[in-house]
């Protein structure tokens, strides 16, 4: 454990008191520098986290989602909040079983149940939450607000887009205004592989980034990431998840997708993390293509 990623004493006398004697830590932060979690063992082997969101927004996004929206998708689907504090904006969660599917080497049945699964949950976690007053106004917002944000993410990226490419986003980015009415409902936000849980059964992790929106824009990252390569996971996904997209969802999706495209492309290289680059290189390509789906 790095002196960074020591859990101050401070956090963990807090802990103790909601939990008791903890007999081991060990640092479970993402390897990125805002990332501050730790797993807490006690002394009879219960696990617990502690995670310090890097802002107050998440923090508090996170802290709705466990109290409010989380419980919809079962025991053991979801970490169940233990306690928070706004002060050092920090959650106290229990562990969910299993790791992330993206760690695992599953076979192709046990890959396609957790997806159809992980799908399930998210249609459940959807229709959790009570969508009414500012959260309603916020969600409906929300598509036009990925919209008006385009330029601002284009100028970023600079030359890292061709002109066609510049074109292509500025017209996708156009069209999310004038968007009908679409589902909405409480969404994860961050639904990457890394925060889907197996352990022959689904669990999600990871709510900081959880809000009211259009339901469509949950499945942003699954289609810039595995369903690109792997569509029976898609799929699967979506038969768990209920129905499959509509018309006007696919559409948008492929605008939203071209969005996190130009983001990836400035985050990738402002933290020299290829992946990211090669993902939004990769979303671009397929959009230009005509391949996108």
């Amino acid at each position: 454990m790095t002196d960074a990623k020591t859990l101050p004493t401070a956090l963990r006398g807090w802990a103790e008191h909601e939990i008791g004697g903890v007999d081991d830590v060990r640092d479970a932060s993402h390897p990125r520098e805002n990332s501050r979690v730790w797993e807490l063992v006690r002394a009879d082997g219960c696990r617990f986290y502690l995670k310090v969101s890097p802002h107050a927004r998440m923090y508090e996004r996170e802290t709705f989602a466990l109290r409010h929206a989380t419980p919809a998708l079962g025991g053991g689907r979801a970490p169940q909040l233990r306690a928070s504090s706004a002060e050092h904006l920090a959650l106290l969660t229990t562990a969910v079983p299993g790791r992330p599917v993206k760690e695992l080497l599953l076979t192709a049945a046990e890959e396609y149940e957790a997806h159809r699964q992980g799908g399930l949950l998210l249609a459940r976690l959807h229709a959790a939450g009570d969508l009414a007053g500012h959260w309603r106004v916020e969600a409906e917002a929300s598509l036009h607000a990925a919209a008006e944000g385009a330029d601002k993410h284009l100028d970023q990226a600079g030359d890292r887009l061709t002109p066609a490419e510049r074109r292509l986003v500025r017209d996708l980015a156009a069209q999310l205004l004038m968007v009908g009415p679409l589902p909405l409902g409480f969404i994860h936000g961050d639904a990457w592989p890394r925060n889907l849980l197996w352990s022959g059964h689904a669990a999600w992790i990871d709510f900081e980034r959880s809000r009211f929106a259009p339901v469509v824009q949950e499945f942003v990252p699954l289609a810039c990431g595995v369903w690109a390569d792997r569509p029976r996971l898609r799929t699967a996904c979506l038969r768990g998840y209920g129905r499959d997209l509509t018309r006007e969802e696919r559409h948008v999706l492929k605008a939203l997708a071209a969005l996190d495209a130009v983001s990836a492309l400035v985050r990738g290289e402002a933290y020299d993390d290829q992946c990211v680059t090669a993902r939004g290189r990769r979303t671009l390509d397929r959009l230009t293509t005509g391949v996108f789906a």
